[in-house]
């Protein structure tokens, strides 16, 4: 029987090429997206068994109500891929109290929940299981005009660590990701947000971050979506705790 993963804000982006990579693996997929209508595009478009699920991750209901019915269409659930998210540009300083409680309930507690409803299910099941949080190189430095967005991910490596602890003991292995400039929607919002603040032309501070990069070019969602793949599999068992960067020589750990 196939293996069963779930991922969250599987409707573009970044969670659309995950969950594209994890069928082409052999897994059954469940794509669940805010935007329900997104979620079953991309799961017709994959095939082989994908179904669309509605899920909003800033709910523990919502999250907790997705992994039951995918647990009653499917019959387990193997991988849980956290990855779910949303950025929110602008300096510290300027941050208003909605904006942070927005990226906070969705970014952390999304994961807290994803972890959770994965994690009780994994223990029910007792044969272990994987959960793959959505981290990002702003996990491992705060980035300027992203400093709400980087305290996010920030929280979310703090997460995967003792997750990983806490779950070890139900052979539950529990890492993340972390991607750099990748060129999705969020990355536009980023770019013409920055254009603004800093009053250049739309596509210069992509362009920055993108010259930075040692490899030379910006990020495909299959470039995140090849290591999801990895911690995915049983090849990476013994790994866990770990919040893995993706970026093409950015970051240095």
């Amino acid at each position: 029987m196939a293996r069963i993963a779930i991922v969250t804000g599987g409707g573009q982006g970044i969670g659309e090429g995950i969950a594209k990579q994890l069928a082409s693996d052999g897994l059954t997929v469940a794509v669940a997206d805010l935007k329900q209508d997104n979620a079953e595009k991309v799961a017709a478009e994959i095939g082989n068994g994908a179904k669309g699920y509605y899920v909003d991750v800033s709910d523990r209901q919502s999250v907790f109500d997705l992994v039951n019915s995918v647990v009653s269409d499917f019959g387990q659930l193997d991988v849980m891929v956290n990855n779910a998210g949303i950025a929110k540009i602008g300096a510290v300083i300027d941050a208003e109290e909605k904006d942070v409680d927005q990226i906070f309930n969705v970014n952390v507690k999304g994961d807290i929940y994803g972890i959770q409803a994965a994690a009780k299910q994994f223990q029910k099941q007792g044969n272990g299981g994987k959960i793959i949080n959505a981290c990002s190189i702003a996990g491992h430095e705060g980035f300027e005009l992203l400093g709400i967005y980087s305290a996010t991910k920030f929280a979310v490596r703090g997460l995967t660590q003792a997750a990983a602890k806490e779950l070890a003991k139900d052979k539950i292995t529990v890492n993340a990701y972390c991607p750099g400039i990748v060129l999705t929607p969020m990355w536009d919002q980023i770019d013409a947000e920055m254009a603004k603040i800093y009053n250049v032309p739309s596509g210069a501070t992509l362009q920055k971050y993108i010259d930075g990069i040692a490899l030379g070019r910006g990020e495909q969602p299959a470039d995140v979506a090849n290591l999801v793949s990895f911690l995915a599999d049983h090849k990476s068992d013994y790994i866990t705790g770990q919040s893995i960067m993706v970026d093409g020589g950015i970051q240095y750990a």
